[in-house]
């Protein structure tokens, strides 16, 4: 009688032990450069808000080689450089740009860009979604094909 208790207890215990919890947060895995490179990455948000641009402007991007050899376009200028990535951190360090002159929401928008790839900013990848949140600034990216 007491062995059939026990197995009787036994056996939810062993089941609840086994069972995989669904319901858990997905573990986010630290990212890699083959999560952000080969792609075009076109900027879509700005700090959570829907970039809206005037024409001609096109949306700025991010492209990065397999070496994380940056370049793109920021608003209003093309840029380069080099991409760091280090503990699920992306910067560009010694990002150069060429120097056209654009009317004032295209400048404001390469001066939020240029300064969150500039400095370090924790880079998430979640399907076709880049995010970089700097200290100032969140940048959401939408992956396509390399140009």
């Amino acid at each position: 009688m007491k062995k059939r208790f026990l197995a009787a207890l036994a056996v939810p215990v062993i089941l609840a032990a086994c069972a995989s919890n669904t319901e858990s947060e997905p573990t986010t895995a630290m990212i890699t450069n083959t999560d952000l490179a080969s792609f075009n990455w076109v900027l879509n948000k700005v700090d959570g808000n829907a970039l809206e641009l005037a024409e001609p402007f096109k949306a700025p991007n991010l492209q990065l080689s397999s070496d994380l050899g940056a370049n793109g376009h920021a608003g209003c200028n093309r840029y380069f450089g080099q991409a760091q990535l280090n503990d699920g951190k992306l910067r560009i360090e010694k990002m150069g740009m060429t120097m056209m002159a654009c009317p004032e929401p295209a400048m404001e928008l390469e001066r939020v860009m240029s300064a969150t790839l500039m400095d370090w900013s924790t880079a998430t990848v979640a399907g076709n979604q880049l995010t970089l949140a700097g200290t100032e600034h969140t940048l959401t990216f939408t992956r396509t094909e390399a140009e």
